[in-house]
């Protein structure tokens, strides 16, 4: 597998046709539920920005893994339990179609969440200091 990915278009190209079905139909959810966030790599995985990452997502032999953090797996710990998960990831596997709404509820999770860490201005001082 190759790595140093430079777009998320670059790193699904790299797969079987039929695993970058999947793989545009992760993208498609997420950009669905965060039209905001940015896209970008990191850690060599397809990775939504919105106030720092939102969503890692990456294709492995048997699965689809989705890395929406901790509180989202335990927020969805019950629609969750059909997948095997982790601390903060998901995976959905291969030969099964995608869980979109829940997929979605998840994405839409994490927006929330990011919002509330989004930088606050700084108030300016109300007598700035003049230098004469």
């Amino acid at each position: 597998m190759k790595s140093n990915y430079q777009s998320i278009d670059e790193y699904i190209s790299t797969f079987p046709e039929s695993v970058q079905k999947i793989l545009t139909e992760m993208r498609q959810l997420i950009q669905a539920e965060a039209p905001e966030a940015t896209e970008k790599i990191s850690y060599q995985m397809p990775t939504f920005d919105l106030n720092g990452n939102l969503v890692h997502f990456a294709a492995f032999k048997q699965h689809i893994g989705l890395y929406p953090g901790p509180a989202a797996i335990v927020t969805f710990a019950e629609p969750l339990q059909p997948y095997k998960t982790s601390k903060g990831a998901i995976q959905f596997p291969l030969d099964q179609p995608l869980p979109k709404q829940l997929i979605k509820q998840i994405v839409a999770l994490r927006v929330q969440e990011n919002r509330l860490k989004a930088p606050k201005q700084k108030p300016r001082a109300a007598h700035a200091a003049k230098a004469d």
